[in-house]
């Protein structure tokens, strides 16, 4: 009967032999497989699952040596007496009365779950459309090269580098791949001591808001913007300022006199993808000194450049010290890594440092050495020119079928990115097409989020390309057509647009 309580699936992630394993570590500790008693043996146990008793064997040799089985000659296996029980007889759970007479809901002083965030659906690599923002496209990463980086720093030279608690210090190679090979792309030039590892970018912009922003200061962003950015600032200030942005990005003439911070993404604005000449960073930078206000840029997607030579990182430009530079590896390499980094004045940095260090400590000293190596070896390299052929030949495809099934909804981005800005007509849902899209397989973004107006306009929505398959871009937008025309009752989907129509960025302030 207990060979009952194991089984394998053909299309899981783990092999075989990890789930064979796996199945039998769990049947220990949970007790159903007491110490002591005989485990199936390995002919039997391949028959039942249908798999190479090689597997089995090899599975139940790990256990031995980690000391979860004994083998015993001409007998077979058997559960190990110091296999450690996690599950022991313990008494039923008591359950605390619902109404708690802690009243929790009163304790708490903020309430980060009641702010608006954008939703996605957990399983959107499920759906044939998933025209999602910010996910990576599998396929593309080097997984052997990673592999190959992450055996290199579990070797034991490497071991005492990530193993041990740094407190409050970072992985020093980590920090030179960095300084030497990411921010010189930038125009940007800094010392070790004014880089800060985080965990992703929302790391670092969390300890701007932390260490610079009271009840009392003054912020600027973008709007329609950044909601994560947004929702930090507001669990810490009720003086919030959103600013409009044009085909140009941020209007700086439209910056209040009294902002003591402004959020900014100047390189491929956030949504709208517009891009800020190097004249508007020049003259916003010579506000921010003229104003007294320093600058967050988030350049996030700066690798996606596919048609013109790069504007220089407003940081390059700065030579106040106004500016904090907030950058990550979540769009070249995947999200789930979470490595970011902050480039800022030592004295910030050094409080950054001691502020991580109550939270987190440091990133995992791992991913930051396998990292490390994974630039210094060049392979984040050949990857971001990899991307950048899939990339742009997305890029383009989806600007040609926007053309031609919804012609004058969105403006080809100049810096390029992973996204179009999509601007319906007036009477357009995007949250009511979202979920019609959703029943007909295509995952889209509605734009009303990004907008700091609670009474912000419903007909804008994002539609992302770095994680859809090429060959589904064109047939998810002729799709998305037909919906449209049903959901708008009409057969002609064509905006007016002209060089003095802006409605497809934002709306006219």
């Amino acid at each position: 009967m207990r060979h009952a309580l194991f089984h394998v699936e053909r299309n899981d992630t783990l092999t075989l032999q990890a789930q064979i394993r796996e199945a039998l570590v769990s049947a220990v500790l949970s007790g159903q497989l007491p110490v002591g008693d005989p485990v199936p043996s390995t002919r039997a146990m391949a028959k039942r699952l249908g798999v190479s008793r090689n597997t089995v064997v090899l599975a139940y040799q790990g256990l031995v040596a980690s000391g979860f089985l004994i083998s015993k000659t001409r007998s077979g296996f058997y559960v190990h007496e110091d296999a450690v029980i996690t599950a022991p007889s313990l008494p039923s759970a008591i359950r605390p009365n619902t109404e708690s007479s802690a009243h929790w809901h009163e304790r708490l002083k903020v309430h980060p779950s009641n702010q608006e965030n954008i939703v996605k659906p957990k399983n959107w690599r499920d759906y044939p459309y998933p025209f999602v923002y910010g996910q990576s496209d599998e396929s593309l990463f080097p997984i052997s090269e990673w592999r190959e980086c992450v055996r290199q720093a579990l070797a034991r030279k490497w071991l005492d580098d990530w193993t041990e608690d740094r407190y409050a210090e970072d992985d020093p190679m980590l920090i030179e791949q960095i300084r030497q090979r990411l921010l010189p792309r930038r125009g940007i030039a800094a010392d070790a001591d004014e880089i800060l590892i985080t965990l992703g970018a929302q790391n670092a912009l969390y300890l701007v808001g932390r260490l610079i922003v009271s009840s009392e200061t003054t912020v600027g962003m973008e709007d329609p913007g950044y909601v994560d950015f947004r929702n930090i600032m507001q669990l810490r200030t009720d003086h919030f300022v959103p600013i409009p942005v044009d085909e140009e990005g941020l209007m700086i003439e439209r910056i209040p006199a009294a902002c003591d911070l402004i959020y900014v993404t100047p390189s491929h604005q956030y949504p709208t993808t517009v891009t800020m000449d190097i004249d508007r960073r020049r003259t916003l930078l010579a506000a921010a000194e003229a104003d007294d206000f320093v600058l967050v840029e988030d350049d996030y997607e700066f690798e996606t450049n596919y048609t013109a030579r790069p504007c220089p990182a407003l940081k390059s430009l700065d030579r106040n010290g106004r500016v904090i530079y907030v950058g990550s590896l979540s769009k070249s390499l995947v999200p789930g890594l979470r490595i970011g980094y902050m480039v800022a004045p030592r004295e910030l940095i050094r409080e950054a440092k001691a502020l991580r260090r109550l939270m987190l400590r440091h990133p995992p000293g791992n991913n930051q050495r396998t990292t490390a190596l994974f630039l210094a070896q060049g392979h984040h390299d050949t990857m971001i020119s990899r991307q950048q052929r899939v990339y742009r030949d997305r890029w383009n495809l989806m600007s040609e079928a926007l053309e031609k099934h919804l012609p004058g909804w969105s403006r080809h981005p100049i810096f390029g990115g992973t996204s179009f800005w999509l601007n319906g007509p007036d009477q357009l849902d995007a949250d009511q097409l979202a979920e019609t899209a959703l029943e007909d397989g295509i995952v889209i973004e509605p734009g009303r989020v990004h907008f700091a107006d609670k009474a912000a306009p419903e007909n804008y929505f994002r539609l992302g390309f770095s994680s859809i398959a090429t060959e589904r871009i064109t047939p998810g937008i002729e799709r998305l057509a037909s919906i449209l025309k049903k959901t708008l009752n009409t057969n002609d989907l064509a905006l007016e647009t002209g060089p003095t129509n802006k409605s497809n960025l934002v709306p006219t302030a």
